[in-house]
């Protein structure tokens, strides 16, 4: 893993050893395309929080978990940002969601509704989610934070750019409203 950080986009030649996929140029091409300063690193993968604390380090901020989720019957689909550090627990977020029960979703889908595969899930993927499908949820808790972390739709990459840019110049590009909901720890 190289401590560089880039600030344009990576070529689709790659750069140090990094080969960027097609949705993962699209992410960056979306993000330039909307004027949206960021700064980004390639790494190993990271399949986990506790993975990609190296990387919170080299960005000097903690990116978010990102979770894909969907009701008991399959049909209604969820992204949920939230705090890295936060635990979840599906029951305080169904409740205020006024939803009985909520699971994650299944590989198949979160592959057909954000081109995204498990460990790569991010924000940058509901540029591929044009008819809204999925519904963004966003903990407040992450408002606090001047930057908003995650993968350019894989996870041998990460991102960085402004929350103020994520909240009024991606979202409303996507057409993304999101709902912001305020998850309690487990512990309260």
């Amino acid at each position: 893993m190289s401590d560089t950080l880039y600030t344009t986009a990576p070529s689709a030649d790659g750069i140090d050893g990094h080969i960027p996929l097609q949705k993962e140029l699209d992410a960056f091409a979306y993000l330039d395309r909307l004027g949206i300063a960021y700064e980004w690193t390639a790494h190993e993968p990271l399949m986990t929080m506790e993975d990609c604390l190296a990387v919170d380090e080299r960005l000097g901020f903690s990116i978010c978990k990102n979770l894909f989720l969907c009701n008991q019957q399959k049909t209604v689909f969820y992204l949920l940002l939230m705090p890295a550090d936060k635990p979840f627990k599906t029951k305080y977020l169904s409740k205020e969601l006024g939803i009985a029960r909520l699971s994650f979703g299944d590989e198949a889908k979160l592959s057909e509704l954000l081109n995204l595969t498990p460990g790569s899930v991010s924000a940058l993927g509901l540029i591929f989610d044009p008819e809204h499908k999925v519904r963004l949820l966003i903990d407040r808790a992450l408002l606090a934070s001047p930057h908003f972390g995650a993968h350019p739709c894989i996870n041998t990459a990460t991102v960085a750019i402004s929350t103020d840019d994520l909240l009024n110049k991606f979202l409303p590009a996507t057409g993304h409203v999101p709902t912001y909901v305020d998850l309690i720890p487990p512990e309260e």
